[in-house]
């Protein structure tokens, strides 16, 4: 049963209206106020609010305000009741992230039509959409409204060879990158021309977007590591969705920071593992991102060891070095450029620390 908050200070059209939404079945909590709705709504975290804009001591504008600074809040579907039909308050209520608006008075059915509405598109915004490009398509059509119609239809993909660049440090962001196919690194480049390899990225993942979210150029480049089939979102669409609907903006970014964390771990370990704890990190980093076999420790990749030295920020001899130490420990198999681990149980026990 999916549970309503009513947020109404007019005692006769709170029951009435809460009378209706018990009839279709929907667990219903009321409050007389705003005060007490912002309250009750941190506290139960109803699946839907229906608020009254004018009320004493908070109005619904406030309230609308005060949820959506807290995380836990922000995202519940909210529609608007209002006695007033002026384009000037639906525009505030819509821009400060409303879902919905109903006029007094209204029917039985507009009610449910839009209360209905408006659960149907929160529960398809809680789903897991695929990692792939019918992932993507799905999590657009699904986010699109009238203003984002065309969004699915005018999406460019182009195919990226082998070492070909995406998007170059320092650049100017007109878009964000999705990988439909292929493997992707992203790097930083120092005076010396020295590379260090910031990410490694596969089908279903974005790249290119911090930049956009910063408004500030591109402080990393991006390069294909093998044939790529890569997907670019202009930032005016990207940006729209992000405004369009709270919903759509918390599973975006929730989508896009899948990376953020494994990136901070990566930049505390440079600083403090030795190179030999870092090349069997980069190892296990690589087959936990690239191994798309059930059976983990079974994994081969072909990596240069120039790429290898520089997502462990160290010489390309001491990679080799070190790859050979494994080697000979049994721990991993060489064959030209590929790379096969052998033995994934025992490099996390050297990654933390255990030789």
């Amino acid at each position: 049963m999916k549970k309503i908050l009513l947020i109404e200070d007019n005692h006769e059209m709170r029951e009435n209206t809460a009378e209706i939404l018990e009839l279709a079945n929907y667990e219903v909590i009321t409050a007389e106020n705003g005060k007490v709705g912002v309250e009750k709504a941190q506290k139960e975290l109803p699946d839907l609010i229906v608020c009254d804009v004018m009320m004493p001591e908070l109005d619904g504008y406030g309230v609308l305000y005060l949820l959506g600074k807290n995380p836990a809040s922000a995202s519940i579907p909210f529609i608007f009741l209002t006695a007033k039909a002026e384009r000037s308050d639906f525009r505030k209520g819509m821009e400060m992230g409303a879902d919905d608006y109903l006029t007094k008075p209204f029917d039985d059915m507009e009610l449910l039509n839009a209360v209905e509405s408006r659960l149907k598109k929160s529960d398809l915004f809680k789903k897991d959409f695929a990692q792939d490009l019918g992932g993507l398509d799905d999590f657009f059509n699904t986010a699109e409204n009238n203003d984002l119609a065309s969004l699915s239809k005018d999406r460019k993909v182009k195919t990226y060879k082998r070492k070909e660049i995406i998007y170059h440090e320092e650049a100017i962001p007109n878009g964000l990158f999705f990988i439909s196919k292929g493997k992707v690194k992203t790097y930083k480049t120092n005076e010396d021309a020295k590379e260090y390899i910031t990410g490694l990225f596969k089908a279903g993942d974005f790249i290119g977007y911090m930049a956009l979210l910063e408004i500030t150029n591109y402080t990393e480049s991006a390069m294909a590591l093998e044939d790529s089939e890569i997907c670019f979102i202009p930032k005016e669409d990207f940006f729209s969705l992000l405004t369009s609907k709270r919903e759509v903006a918390h599973k975006f970014i929730k989508i896009l920071s899948n990376n953020l964390k494994e990136s901070e771990e990566r930049l505390l370990n440079l600083a403090y593992n030795s190179v030999r704890q870092r090349v069997a990190e980069a190892l296990i980093m690589l087959e936990g991102r690239y191994n798309e076999k059930d059976k983990p420790g079974d994994f081969t990749m072909s990596i240069t060891r120039e790429d290898l030295a520089n997502i462990v920020g160290t010489s390309t001899e001491s990679v080799i070095r070190t790859l050979a130490d494994f080697k000979d420990e049994g721990l991993i198999e060489i064959r030209g450029r590929n790379i096969k681990v052998i033995e994934l149980g025992r490099l996390q026990s050297i990654k933390n620390g255990f030789y």
